[in-house]
């Protein structure tokens, strides 16, 4: 008994010997996933950056000597030479310490936000897109890690805050909590945007260096606004930064200590 076997006739349209062309289907648009996926992205993301820091032990040592250092040489090379005018009873090292706190949180914020670049480098950053987590979820838990890291390192330098004359049970504690908070998120969202567009970690720290320390030194951090001549004066208003350094300095000496 014989089988018949079809045999395929090609098409008119085709040539012999050529297979008819086959249309690709089309990729369906990933949806993000549900809020308890989004939510679970951003405590990953967090999570991750608090205990890279905490597994450097030299990054910890230097967050804490560093401002601890340069409180202390700046503010012992100054309090001689140095009148403070219109801060009522503060030497300048306790003029100074707010600046340090304010500082911290930005050269912290400075150093947290870098791992955007290095995340890009290292390909994790665009499996964690590929991921159901939204672009929404992974810059918040990008910049709430960083803020954290920001907080916990001015949070250890304030410890150091009865040196500079500070009484513990007079400290306005809202008061200094929101402005930290206030002032880690801004500065990393800042730190986050610019290190989304520089593509190079020595980029970035030469932007950052041009931007952020100028805002700093002109935030009435080191000399008050009425020390300085008309010109920076203005600049010195106009800057967002010295609200920062202001708050912080109502928060730890009182309103007759702000300038």
């Amino acid at each position: 008994m014989s089988t018949h076997v079809p045999v395929p006739v090609p098409s008119s349209m085709e040539a012999p010997g050529e297979a008819a062309p086959v249309e690709a289907a089309p990729v369906p648009r990933r949806e993000p996933g549900t809020l308890a996926l989004q939510w679970a992205t951003v405590r990953v993301l967090l999570a991750r950056d608090v205990v890279r820091f905490f597994r450097q032990p030299s990054r910890v040592i230097g967050a804490l000597a560093q401002p601890i250092l340069f409180w202390f040489v700046i503010g012992s090379g100054f309090a001689g030479s140095f009148r403070v005018e219109g801060a009522q009873g503060l030497g300048y090292q306790q003029f100074f310490f707010p600046g340090v706190v304010t500082m911290v949180v930005l050269f912290s914020a400075i150093f947290a936000t870098i791992t955007v670049i290095e995340d890009r480098k290292e390909g994790f950053l665009q499996a964690v897109l590929a991921g159901p987590g939204s672009r929404l979820a992974v810059v918040l838990g990008k910049a709430l890690g960083s803020s954290s890291i920001a907080l916990m390192q001015a949070s250890l330098f304030l410890l150091f805050a009865p040196l500079a004359g500070v009484d513990v049970r007079t400290v306005d504690y809202p008061l200094l909590a929101a402005v930290m908070v206030l002032s880690a998120l801004a500065l990393t969202g800042m730190g986050m945007a610019l290190a989304w567009w520089v593509r190079s970690s020595a980029g970035y720290h030469a932007v950052m260096s041009l931007v952020m320390l100028p805002m700093w030194v002109l935030s009435g951090a080191m000399f008050p606004v009425k020390g300085a001549g008309p010109v920076l004066s203005w600049v010195m208003l106009l800057n967002p930064m010295r609200f920062s350094v202001e708050g912080v300095r109502r928060a730890l000496y009182g309103a007759q200590a702000s300038l």
